[in-house]
């Protein structure tokens, strides 16, 4: 197997693993020296091993199909050189992008392509001819940061813009919430660089119709002439067919795309790199894309219409039409029940007037404030009446409105409306939402019945869903409650799809309005289309790809929606070993582990999304390192698609080695996927079979040895400088020589605290009392950082004492020790929980500390007590800020400008912004920097097979201090402060730079309050 260290010193993105002890090919498609072959052939990585396998076996629907293998090419030659040799040997090609597909396009048993690594560069940006060119695994969300200074975007704008390739918009023919404004891909795409099915080069683009009349031979070796043949019988003989059976809507993605091929053919052109959008990889491999572009709005404006049934709002979208709106989102009841239940948007639901069942979202564009307060004014005055006013009849309107102008309004009533798929998609059940039907596309004019009678079908199966999305263009995402586990429940699937698509070709509408057709919808398109277009169609597909072998199955394919399922009623799941920890959601440990639905959150980059997840994806751009790829090998473990236990040293070394427990995913993951939870739960189950490591004990004891060394100080701090002494830890415990190690205390903060006499403060006069628990760290390496956090709660009028431990377990806890953090977790509590009982608040200093009273703990342990200590558990500044208590303190802040960046664990538990608060009312400038985890990770970033991923990721957020408004940076959490000291003083060493001896290391923030304190 190969090492664990990804990346070469200094930092930089990890290079990729060696896979070749997996070149495992599947029996019923091995060939011999495939992949020997495949590596001679290509510049890009070349992985046919069972893990890189599995990882491509699921997008972000309902299927999982095992691929062949993967290539990831480096150039078009890469990619035509693969084509050509598949061909050859009748192998089956898949294009992929970010793997996002909701309907199953993106899995195959197939040779995969994916873009995304290699092929994911920008080529040029012509803003005066408002043009772009990217490769295909261009996501679309840098693309338009690329732009963004030229205040042009590319305008389609799917909701998974921020981890999409621009060759999957191209596959799907994507769009988004403002179609009604840009419409879908296609009407971009100017020139595509394409790979045909063998192996041929091509560039297509607008070309004249009687040129392709010309070259047309159906019977000619040449690949392009017998394409050609078949565009112009598209035109020439099915024309008339097509205008009549295309249904007639701004959302059509179900088939190819032949309307817009004869519409254009009519002006005496057509362009054939608009053909291939939504054809999802079977006609043509895109490699590159010219595609055209838009300006960005001035300004917008947002209206709420709210409803009391979903019926109501509906019914009422043709009328918000007529205002030429840019959107008009729908939500519906059951989300805004869902809504009010969490707390993220329970504030948000809240505003909405009382009796609202549904809403309706209206955004407009505008030139400036004016014009938009000006059409919200007019779409108010039109649908809602005034007081005692009478709806002409048969009209249905809002019975209230809600506005929003500026830009933190308006993206609180959009936060409502993207609500939904988080929430759906958070079951731990076996039944869970699933995208088999929910983008059928009507007319608007037909909404209200088409929700009318979809509701009676879902009745009829004894289920439900909710209905939300894009209203406007007769898109709505409905995704019924299925357990795909139940035989009964695939009859219900194939009974709901089935009687769903009767009504869609009744109303003129589409069975697919945005994502595709793939694995879920393809079988209904000959139903849809009828007989003379599905063989046009297949006719086509004949043309393009003679032997079937582009994305097989697919658009005009022999796919079965109820095949292929991820969870189907032969699926098994055995963990092998029962929790350690406490799992209150439905299905438990199980549930969380088939909790990821694909939809590849995890794989923003921080330019594309920002957030906390998932930061060694981020450094190393490598599926197994994101969310989704550990969870979805984590699950093909247990349920046998894999051949390793999940305890064995290869799975754990290799999947979950690099999951650094940042936590992010609780938060960025649309489902709340916790992958740092169940990391603990394998480790902490092979330590009891295997034992753990010498190292691992000693980081979970890390409390003796910091005892220990404060007791020895300072002769504890010279050993690591002898010569040669970091070469031996690293040799022989595996700590790496280039981190410097901590410096000890003699005097601890406990010693401090007596010395003083306690707290300065008299409980009898205090605002509050307080308990301090001092941590390791705190106590025994900075104590000054725990000194200024008793001045500045006893400035504040708290009376402050410290706890009696310094242990809180997350050590031991992180090197996955669950027997010893519980039993630190009870004696913690066994010690607080009497003070909390008689009025204390608990209050760390340490962030993970401070989390694992509030989170952790609660995993460990049950019963009132914990729930106690951890409902009045608080950070320094958190504790502040939440009880309001700096209003009493008096600042004189130096002038400094602060750029923050916040601890993942406080992110994750959604308590960052405490401290921002604080140290803004202080009288300091803050930039809260929107960062991801620093990379040490605790004791991550110290471990030597480690370190060099941990400075990849640690670069990405020196990068972000650079390019922040801040000139001091500050961090509460210790690793951070450690990692960004190294990585200062390591970049100026790179640099040719003395590092100089008063370097200011990066202070935390209840320093920098302390330092505003008024004397």
């Amino acid at each position: 197997m190969a090492s664990n260290e990804r990346g070469a010193p200094g930092g930089g993105r990890p290079a990729a693993d060696d896979r070749s002890a997996y070149d495992y090919v599947s029996d019923d498609v091995a060939r011999p020296g495939l992949v020997e072959d495949l590596r001679g052939l290509v510049d890009g990585d070349v992985r046919f091993d069972t893990y890189t396998r599995q990882l491509y076996a699921t997008d972000a629907s309902a299927y999982e199909v095992t691929p062949i293998g993967v290539v990831f090419p480096a150039s078009t030659a890469d990619v035509s050189a693969v084509v050509e040799y598949c061909a050859d040997r009748e192998l089956p090609v898949l294009p992929r992008g970010g793997g996002t597909s909701l309907a199953g396009q993106a899995v195959n048993e197939a040779v995969v392509l994916d873009f995304t690594r290699h092929m994911d560069d920008v080529v040029d940006v012509r803003p005066d001819d408002r043009e772009a060119t990217a490769q295909a695994g261009a996501v679309l969300e840098e693309l338009n940061g690329l732009l963004a200074p030229h205040d042009l975007k590319f305008a389609p704008d799917p909701a998974a813009g921020d981890r999409s390739a621009i060759g999957g918009a191209i596959g799907n023919n994507s769009t988004g919430a403002h179609s009604l404004k840009y419409g879908k891909t296609d009407a971009y795409v100017e020139e595509c660089e394409v790979v045909l099915a063998d192996g041929t080069v091509e560039r297509f683009g607008e070309v004249d119709l009687d040129a392709v009349r010309e070259r047309a031979d159906a019977d000619s070796d040449d690949l392009l002439e017998r394409i050609y043949a078949a565009v112009r019988d598209v035109v020439d003989d099915h024309g008339d067919e097509v205008a009549e059976r295309f249904p007639d809507l701004k959302r059509n993605v179900s088939g190819y795309n032949l309307d817009r091929l004869v519409d254009e053919a009519a002006d005496g052109s057509v362009n054939l790199a608009r053909l291939l959008a939504g054809s999802e990889g079977t006609l043509a491999v895109v490699t590159e894309a010219t595609v055209s572009l838009e300006p960005v709005p001035n300004t917008k404006s947002v209206t709420l219409l709210t409803y009391e049934s979903v019926v109501d709002a509906v019914s009422d979208v043709t009328h918000v039409l007529e205002h030429d709106p840019a959107a008009v989102e729908l939500i519906d009841d059951t989300l805004i029940d869902l809504a009010g239940e969490t707390a993220e948007f329970e504030d948000v639901v809240a505003l909405l007037p009382e009796n609202t069942r549904a809403a309706l979202l209206v955004e407009f564009y505008a030139a400036d404030d004016a014009e938009g307060k000006a059409k919200t004014a007019d779409l108010v005055a039109d649908r809602v009446p005034g007081e005692g006013g009478v709806a002409p009849s048969g009209d249905r309107f809002a019975f209230d409105a809600l506005e929003a102008h500026d830009d933190e309004e308006r993206a609180t009533y959009w936060k409502l409306r993207k609500s939904g798929l988080p929430i759906l998609l958070s079951r731990t059940s076996d039944a869970k939402h699933i995208s088999f039907i929910e983008d059928a596309a009507v007319p608007p004019e037909h909404l209200p019945e088409f929700v009318t009678r979809f509701q009676e079908i879902l009745e009829d199966n004894d289920t439900f869903a909710s209905f939300y999305a894009h209203a406007g263009p007769g898109v709505l995402h409905v995704r019924p409650l299925v357990n795909t586990k139940s035989d009964a429940d695939l009859e219900a699937m194939v009974d709901i799809a089935d009687r769903v698509t009767d009504m869609v070709v009744e109303f003129g509408g589409s069975v697919s309005g945005e994502h595709g057709d793939g694995r879920a919808r393809t079988q209904w398109n000959r139903k849809l289309y009828g007989d003379e277009l599905w063989g046009v169609f297949r006719d086509l597909k004949t043309a393009f790809d003679p032997d079937w072998l582009l994305n097989p199955g697919q658009v005009c394919g022999d796919v079965s929606m109820t095949e292929h399922l991820r969870f189907d009623p032969g699926y098994d799941f055995e963990a092998g070993f029962s929790a350690a920890l406490n799992w209150e959601n439905e299905n438990g440990f199980q549930g969380m582990a088939e909790l990821c639905h694909g939809c590849g959150g995890c794989r923003t980059s921080q330019d594309a999304g920002g957030g906390v997840m998932c930061p060694t994806y981020r450094a190393a751009d490598e599926e197994i390192t994101s969310t989704r790829g550990r969870a979805n090998m984590l699950r093909q473990a247990m349920s046998g698609d894999l051949p390793d236990d999940p305890t064995s040293d290869e799975f754990v070394d290799e999947v979950l080695d690099l999951c650094i427990g940042c936590k992010g995913c609780a938060k960025d993951c649309p489902s709340e996927v916790d992958m740092a939870k169940m990391k603990a739960e394998v480790v902490h189950e092979r330590h009891q079979r295997e034992g753990a490591s010498l190292r691992d004990r000693l980081f979970a004891n890390v409390d003796r040895l910091a005892a220990l060394g404060s007791a020895t100080a300072p002769l504890s701090n010279l050993a690591p400088k002898l010569p040669g002494a970091r070469a031996v830890l690293e040799k022989t415990v595996g700590i790496a020589s280039e981190r410097s190690l901590p410096s000890f205390q003699r005097r601890t903060l406990r010693d401090w605290f007596e010395a003083r006499g306690g707290s300065e403060v008299p409980a009898a006069s205090a605002e509050r009392r307080a308990v301090l628990f001092a941590d390791t760290y705190t106590n025994y390496a900075h104590p000054e950082i725990g000194e200024a956090a008793v001045r500045v709660l006893e400035a504040a009028g708290v009376h402050v004492d410290l706890a009696d431990n310094t242990d809180s377990g997350r050590p031991a806890h992180s090197k996955g020790f669950l027997e010893k953090s519980r039993g630190v977790a009870e004696s913690n509590v066994a010690e607080l929980d009497p003070l909390v009982r008689d009025g204390w608040d608990v209050v760390l200093v340490e962030p993970s500390d401070a989390v694992m009273f509030q989170s952790d703990y609660r995993d460990l342990l049950s019963g009132d007590a914990v729930e106690r200590v951890a409902e009045n558990t608080y950070g320094v500044l958190e504790y502040l800020d939440a009880f309001r208590l700096d209003e009493a303190l008096a600042f004189d802040a130096p002038t400094r400008s602060l750029a923050y960046h916040g601890h993942c664990h406080q992110k994750a538990t959604k308590k960052d912004h405490h401290a921002v608060g604080v140290l803004r009312r202080a009288g300091y400038d803050v930039d809260a920097v929107d960062s991801t985890c620093c990379g040490m990770a605790g004791t991550f970033g110290y471990e030597a097979e480690h370190h060099a991923m941990s400075e990849a990721i640690g670069s990405i957020l020196v990068d972000q201090l650079d390019d922040s408004s801040g000139d001091l940076a500050v961090a509460p959490g210790a690793s951070c402060r450690t990692q960004l000291e190294d990585m200062l003083d390591e970049r100026s060493r790179d640099a040719g730079r003395v590092v100089p001896e008063d370097r200011e290391s990066p202070p935390t923030p209840v320093e920098m309050v302390a330092a505003a304190l008024r004397e």
